[in-house]
Formats: structure tokens, C-alpha cells, sequence
């Protein structure tokens, strides 16, 4: 599959992801893998996509390390779909999409919650800094810059702001 990247994109980090997960099959397949479904007619069934939609998408889940596809079964041979560490580390972009969608919803009218798998509880996901703990939703307060492996249109593009300095300098 040929890349969606334009070549002055190919080093931001968002862009390179938007082209591993940004398409609204993948999202869902995740969802669903995050839900426990492992087999393809279970993605099938509950996605109500066609074969070979699935068949590509799963494909590409696996080439990009999202799923490990392994046998379960020999006779005939048959495959499930497990997420890889890498797929689960993107559980919490899943669970903020869901919670942005909700915010946009009126309480009755959210057909699916994030709750607390012991008390029941619902819950209000939120991204935060690991180290402060403080929201990062304020774009005043947060914002990106130049990392220490940007080339010139990474620096260029956030010349006002002062480059983050590599490790070590």
C-alpha cells in the first residue's frame, strides 16, 4: 500500500500514526479487539464488513505489529487476531475518542460508557501529563515544538518556539 504521507509530513509523529490507525475500519477493529474479539467472523459479524475489507484491513493491523495473527485451530487451518503490546498501548487513544464522542452527548443518549470493571462506576477519561498529573487539553498551556530529531521543516514549521534540546546536550 503506498504511503498517504507527504514527504514534508514523514517525520511528525501524528501523520505517520493517522496512517496505521486513521482509517475508520481500523478504529473499529480495534475497538472490537479491545472488547475481546479475536476471529475474523466475529469482526465480520459485528463490523458488517465485507470479507475482503476485512481480509486488507487485518493485513495491514498485522504489518504494522497492531495484531499477531496465530492458528487456533488445525484442522481446517484458522487464525485469530491478538493485540501485540504495541496495539494495547493504543487503548487510551481509543477510550479518548469514545469519551470526546460522549462529551459531545447528553447523558441518556450515550449508548456505551467507560465504567470501572470492579465497582461499576462510570468514569470520565481525561488525557494527563504522566509527570504532573495536570490535563493537557489547554492548548495555551501545552503545545508542540521542535523535537531533538526534527529536520528543518520540523523546525521551521515551530520556529517561534525553542527547539526541546537531545539528551545529553
Amino acid at each position: 500500500m503506498a504511503s498517504r504521507i507527504r514527504l514534508e509530513d514523514r517525520e511528525c509523529p501524528l501523520s505517520t500514526t493517522v496512517e496505521h490507525v486513521g482509517e475508520w475500519w481500523t478504529l473499529l477493529i480495534l475497538h472490537d479487539a479491545f472488547d475481546g474479539y479475536t476471529r475474523f467472523d466475529q469482526f465480520q459479524e459485528n463490523l458488517g464488513i465485507s470479507s475482503s475489507m476485512l481480509t486488507t484491513r487485518l493485513k495491514r493491523l498485522v504489518a504494522d505489529g497492531l495484531l499477531e495473527r496465530r492458528p487456533y485451530r488445525t484442522n481446517p487451518v484458522r487464525h485469530e487476531y491478538v493485540l501485540t503490546g504495541l496495539g494495547r498501548s493504543l487503548r487510551p487513544v481509543i477510550v479518548a475518542l469514545a469519551a470526546w464522542g460522549n462529551s459531545r452527548l447528553a447523558p441518556e443518549q450515550r449508548s456505551m460508557v467507560l465504567v470501572d470493571a470492579h465497582s461499576g462506576e462510570q468514569v470520565e477519561p481525561v488525557v494527563v501529563d504522566a509527570r504532573t498529573g495536570r490535563r493537557l487539553d489547554d492548548s495555551d498551556a501545552y503545545v508542540f515544538t521542535a523535537g531533538p530529531a526534527a529536520g528543518d521543516a520540523m523546525r521551521n514549521r515551530y520556529a517561534e518556539r525553542p527547539a526541546v534540546p537531545a539528551e545529553g546536550d
